[in-house]
Formats: C-alpha cells, sequence, structure tokens
C-alpha cells in the first residue's frame, strides 16, 4: 500500500513516520496493491493529532485521534479502523480482494460480522426547500443538530452542511 505522509503547519521528523509506517503496515493484508493511505500529522491545542484515511476500490475509510504522542494517536487511529473494516466485513469482502481476506480470518479471527438490522434504521422525511447556506446553518443550529441537508438555491444541487470539531461549519457538495 502506497502511504503518503503530511504534515500541517509543523515538521515531522523521520523517526516518526517510520514509527507510523510500521505500525500501519498491518493494512496491507486488508487491501490490494491499488490502495493509498494518507496520514496527516498536526499540533492543535498542544496534543499530536493523526489523521488516517485509506482509499481502496473506490472506498474511504477514516480515522482521526489527539494524543499526548504521535504514537499513541497512531495507535488509537488504527485501532478505530480496524473496527471500522471488522464492522463492515461482508460488504468489504465483495470489493476488497477475496485472498486478502483469507489471510484476515486465519490471523485475526475475532474479526467477527455485524448484522445490520433494518428494523433499526429510522427513517425521516421532510420537505426540500432551496435555501441559501446561511440559512441552512441557522435552520441546523435552531434544529440543534450537527449535520443539515438541504437544497442549494443557487445550483439547485443538494448539499450538507455540518459542524466541524475544530470549530466552524463544513460543506459538502455532490460532485458532478
Amino acid at each position: 500500500m502506497k502511504m503518503n505522509f503530511t504534515a500541517r503547519q509543523m515538521k515531522v521528523y523521520e523517526a516518526v513516520k517510520n514509527t507510523a509506517e510500521k505500525k500501519l503496515a498491518k493494512f496491507d493484508k486488508f487491501f490490494d496493491e491499488g490502495a493509498e493511505m494518507d496520514v496527516t500529522f498536526s499540533m492543535p491545542k498542544n496534543l499530536e493529532k493523526v489523521e488516517i484515511t485509506i482509499y481502496s476500490n473506490g472506498m474511504m475509510f477514516r480515522a482521526e485521534e489527539a494524543a499526548g504522542t504521535f504514537a499513541t494517536a497512531i495507535d488509537r487511529a488504527s485501532e478505530a479502523l480496524e473496527r471500522q473494516i471488522r464492522k463492515n466485513k461482508t460488504r468489504l469482502q465483495k470489493r476488497i480482494k477475496d485472498e486478502g481476506y483469507a489471510i484476515v480470518d486465519e490471523q485475526y479471527p475475532y474479526l467477527e460480522e455485524e448484522e445490520i438490522l433494518v428494523e433499526d434504521v429510522k427513517v425521516k422525511t421532510f420537505s426540500f426547500k432551496p435555501m441559501s447556506l446561511e440559512e441552512a446553518i441557522l435552520q441546523m443550529n435552531l434544529l440543534g443538530h450537527d449535520f443539515y441537508v438541504f437544497k442549494d438555491a443557487e445550483n439547485n444541487e443538494t448539499c450538507v452542511v455540518y459542524k466541524r470539531k475544530e470549530g466552524g461549519y463544513g460543506l459538502i457538495v455532490p460532485e458532478l
């Protein structure tokens, strides 16, 4: 798997990169050669933060953790990624090479399939009214939600606005 390292407003030492490569090498077993992993390091509020994103066969897995050291943050983020893979094992088998999962089944027998029941899904319906981004943020805050789906008045696309952990807002716009 190809690993890309990025640092935000800081310099990452080779020792940290080598530690990350060693700890994240276990994910090679899950993915084929075409997979890519982006590892981003940053230091917000005196913490050491790691964001790991894996791209493979049109699927994306992402985890971010902040801790006192980069090694601890990498450990926690890799555990979160492994949980994502464990939860979605059946769906992933269809997309990830089958021989990769044969290795996983032998080496990681604790990876069990989690069944998702359709009865556990709550369905909400609401009408789409075209609105501006500012109006969507206001509506989201009035409802007390972390995200809000709306139809953008400018381009008539369905978009999602959300609250970011670091503060501020994010906007998800569909790619045409």
